[in-house]
């Protein structure tokens, strides 16, 4: 499986649009771009627009992601969530702790 990510760095702002499947086999993908990326950023939105489906993997860098962000008082936002996907984030938790616009 692959994912495909694109990512636009304003400022302090990182917009990321994935595009696949997030789950264990491309989650050290997003892993590397959060973990390089982030520097000097403190607002990351993420669009999951394109995103057909997200793992525990993936819920994983989110997490790690959102933690990263709130410890430097930044915010991590996510968009343009499908039905798949959102029963996770509902299922989980992860509705009531990150922005899901």
């Amino acid at each position: 499986m692959t994912m495909k990510i694109e990512s636009e760095k304003k400022d302090e702002k990182l917009t990321l649009w994935l595009c696949g499947r997030l789950e264990t086999s491309t989650a050290p993908q997003l892993q590397r771009v959060v973990e390089t990326d982030l520097e000097g950023v403190v607002q990351l939105l993420i669009d999951m627009k394109q995103l057909e489906y997200i793992s525990s993997a993936g819920l994983r860098v989110l997490l790690a992601a959102y933690k990263k962000l709130k410890a430097k008082g930044g915010s991590l936002r996510i968009c343009h969530v499908n039905d798949v996907v959102m029963e996770v984030l509902e299922v989980t938790g992860f509705k009531d702790k990150i922005n899901i616009e």
